[in-house]
């Protein structure tokens, strides 16, 4: 896809759109839940998964920044056009899976802000509100890339960053009244996972209680948080000089995302014990119980009411990125032409319209499960083993390159040479592959029901899901080429 001249997206604006994507403070109770184990999880998910992501993703986003089509055209360049399709299907396909379980976030603050927060653990009311959100997100993404930036900057500056630094200033007050700290207080009835008996007496844990894979199936979900750095690299042709840009972008994004997760995550756990965090509402609660105890309890709705707008910012940051690396496909023949249609202002309507149908019937989980929790993380389970089998492509692609196109201009180098790349790649691959076996586990913190069912359908999605490319793959007519268009409309500024 040719550049424009008229530089659509700024560093701050990709960086920003960066940070939505990965940062979703609804993932604060999940590493919350953990106590003080959750700083083992979080450095595990900074040094294994984030930083290598981060930083292989910058050089492939500046080597490729001209041609676009983000993953890709890193792992087409890299293995060919049917390893570069299973790549970019799979970061599409698992973040269409993802958008049900941000949406639920979504509608449990909403819960709070009409002064009804028993909804956030009704099915149907979360099913119907996560359909509505998504459709309304979508038509506004319709509208093209510079008012999806726009509007994903501001619900991520409003309804990310302010209310986490609320959370940590008010958990820091807290702390200085007084107030028990709930993660250093540990009782009798709090999951083994965070505390240990001694003497007698509860006591926190500081490293996680590992007596099974079950028991850290948390981890699966939490390297999910960190995940999207890359998923923006697809409008890296659209900024001016992306080679410069984007690895900026990367960086300024990987600093929000540390920073925001870890304090955030900290102030949870510091005003909630263990058994009153919730995966759904977690967040909700603890600006209720703190405003309460401040007696600002009108607070409470306003607070969640931004919440909200953050977590469908951050579905508007996802619904354009993997969907528009998706059309690349679709303008290569990959995948019939009709899935290359986009509208004036150049944006891929036949694939939104399409991922929004899949989204619809996955939010019908939440009809069917009898627990909200429960649906949410058998969502977030299935969504972690797709995105993180492209994460290995991902890395594989990055060192092929190294020794296939040694002479490819790269704006950034991962440091130290092509052993440097083999560390940092193969640290990354390494992290995703043992997170991969961990999600398949179910996780001992949450009454899942039946195993061996939560395993098979976690198994079943991740199958039928990574089949399919393969099967289009095999399935795929020498027509389409010829009927696809060969490049699509830049995106118009507003």
């Amino acid at each position: 896809m040719a550049q424009s001249k008229l530089a659509v997206v700024s560093t701050f604006g990709i960086a920003m759109m960066t940070a939505a994507a990965v940062v979703s403070l609804r993932g604060l109770p999940m590493m919350a839940k953990e106590q003080l184990t959750l700083f083992v999880y979080i450095a595990f998910a900074t040094f294994i998964f984030l930083i290598p992501a981060a930083l292989v993703s910058a050089e492939l986003g500046g080597a490729f920044g001209e041609k676009g089509g983000g993953v890709y055209t890193w792992v087409k360049e890299a293995f060919g056009s049917r390893w570069g399709f299973v790549a970019i299907w799979l970061q599409w396909i698992q973040n269409v899976v993802w958008y049900p379980t941000v949406l639920a976030f979504a509608a449990a603050a909403i819960a709070y802000v009409v002064g009804k927060p028993n909804l956030a653990n009704n099915g149907i009311y979360v099913g119907i509100f996560c359909i509505a959100a998504y459709w309304v997100a979508t038509l506004i993404t319709l509208r093209g890339v510079s008012t999806i930036a726009k509007v994903t900057s501001w619900a991520f500056l409003l309804g990310t960053v302010l209310p986490g630094v609320v959370i940590m200033v008010l958990a820091v007050i807290w702390i200085a009244q007084g107030n028990p700290i709930a993660l250093l207080h540990p009782v009798a009835t709090d999951s083994t996972s965070v505390m240990s008996m001694a003497g007698g007496h509860p006591h926190p844990r500081y490293f996680p209680n590992i007596a099974g894979l079950g028991d850290i199936a948390f981890l699966a979900g939490i390297i999910l948080l960190f995940a999207g750095v890359e998923v923006h690299a697809v409008h890296a042709n659209e900024m001016s000089d992306p080679k410069r840009q984007f690895p900026i972008a990367m960086l300024i994004a990987s600093v929000a995302v540390i920073l925001l997760f870890t304090l955030g995550s900290f102030a949870v756990a510091t005003v909630l014990p263990d058994a009153q965090i919730n995966l759904q509402e977690g967040l909700m609660k603890a600006f209720q119980q703190i405003f309460a105890r401040f007696g600002i309890d009108w607070a409470t709705p306003i607070i969640c009411l931004l919440l909200a707008f953050g977590g469908i910012g951050g579905v508007m940051s996802w619904i354009s990125g993997p969907s528009r690396g998706l059309l690349w496909t679709a303008q290569e023949g990959e995948i019939p032409p009709i899935l290359a249609k986009t509208n004036k202002n150049g944006v891929q309507i036949s694939i939104l319209i399409v991922q929004g149908a899949i989204v619809t019937i996955l939010s019908l989980a939440y009809f069917v499960m009898a627990d909200v929790s429960v649906a949410f993380f058998l969502l977030s389970a299935m969504t972690i083993t797709l995105y993180l089998i492209m994460y290995m492509l991902m890395y594989a692609a990055a060192i092929r390159l190294r020794y296939s196109q040694p002479d490819l201009k790269r704006s950034y180098r991962v440091p130290g040479g092509t052993v440097g790349m083999w560390i940092v790649a193969g640290v990354g691959f390494a992290g995703v592959a043992f997170s991969f076996l961990v999600g398949f586990f179910p996780p001992t913190q949450l009454p899942v029901g039946s195993p061996s069912l939560y395993v098979g359908l976690v198994v079943g999605g991740t199958v039928v899901f990574t089949g399919l490319p393969l099967l289009i793959g095999m399935l795929k007519q020498s027509s389409w080429r010829a009927v696809a268009p060969a490049k699509a409309a830049t995106p118009k500024a507003a």
